[in-house]
């Protein structure tokens, strides 16, 4: 027996409760990892309160794990017992101290990557390498605007744009936040509680506005992200903290600029084990090479998860937060 996070039902942090569960012997086509490290994510909050929903109760949430190949299925050749892993994509179970995964999603993890940064970047990592890569292909020269600019997911974005060679203004609740954003590359920070960003934004552009905002905030900032908007401009929409996108009207979209809009799942970019393998790889080589920061400002034991969700929907927490199993 280990321990896990399970849920029974959705609802608040309270319906995370650490108890025994059974893993067992990995199938043939499966491994089973000893995590060391767990990454959280807003998604997480989805599952929990049934925004996203799960399969089936009893349940156990989270998509970041790293950790040591503990045992290995009959099928298995490209993995090996004692091995270090990492994972971001797959089916959620990372609220474990072990678990059994099949390794379609599982990445080798590199000499020179911390447990504890791989955990806290997979998921942000292969999202944020979809919203810039694949659902708005950021351009050389491109001004873009990034919500919640400094946390997990936002500096890992905000750090694929630069490196993009495009300009990026950001949102955020406190100055303190504002420096952490300035510290990866941000180029305009607006502080949300003391000005309106849409017109900030227009006012940095010389009223033209932005060729993309990634959104992962949703209900709260739908029509000012409109606002920030050039013609011809996408909304990509990634996140729903403060709560569902509202329905889009078309002509709205049309009168506004001809203007696009995209409710993203990043699973639906990628495009098996080969490419996730390539996605994951690129990425650990931004890290290796210091043009990708990870920037873990919290940890947890996993059984303090709840509090970890509190802190996480207060805006309490910056930067990626890790679980230590």
């Amino acid at each position: 027996m280990v321990k896990a996070i399970v849920l029974h039902e959705y609802g608040g942090p309270e319906a995370l409760k650490w108890e025994d569960v059974e893993v067992g012997d990995p199938g043939p086509d499966e491994v089973r990892i000893r995590h060391t490290a767990a990454g959280l994510n807003y998604r997480d909050v989805y599952h929990r309160n049934g925004n996203y929903g799960v399969a089936g109760f009893p349940a156990i949430i989270g998509g970041d794990g790293a950790g040591v190949i503990e045992a290995v299925g009959k099928n298995i050749t490209k993995f090996k017992i004692g091995q270090r892993v990492a994972y971001g994509n797959g089916l959620m179970g990372s609220y474990a101290q072990s678990r059994l995964f099949t390794t379609e999603h599982l990445l080798p993890l590199p000499d020179g990557i911390a447990d504890e940064v791989a955990a806290a970047m997979l998921v942000k990592g292969f999202t944020s390498y979809v919203l810039v890569k694949r659902a708005y292909p950021v351009q050389p020269g491109d001004t873009v605007l990034i919500h919640a600019v400094a946390g997990g997911c936002g500096l890992i974005l905000c750090q694929l744009v630069k490196e993009m060679g495009a300009t990026v203004i950001g949102t955020t609740s406190t100055e303190e936040k504002a420096e952490l954003a300035r510290s990866v590359g941000c180029d305009h920070v607006i502080l949300y509680s003391q000005e309106d960003f849409a017109a900030r934004t227009r006012e940095i552009t010389d009223g033209e506005g932005v060729a993309a905002v990634f959104d992962g905030v949703g209900a709260a900032t739908y029509m000012g992200s409109l606002d920030s908007l050039k013609h011809c401009g996408m909304l990509v929409g990634y996140g729903n903290a403060s709560g569902n996108f509202p329905p889009v009207e078309p002509f709205d979209l049309m009168r506004r600029g001809s203007l696009i809009f995209t409710r993203v799942n990043s699973s639906f970019y990628y495009k098996g084990a080969e490419d996730i393998a390539r996605v994951g790889q690129e990425l650990f080589d931004l890290v290796a090479a210091d043009k990708l920061k990870i920037i873990i400002n919290k940890t947890y034991p996993l059984e303090e998860a709840a509090q970890a969700h509190r802190d996480l929907e207060a805006r309490k927490t910056s930067g990626s937060v890790v679980y230590i199993p």
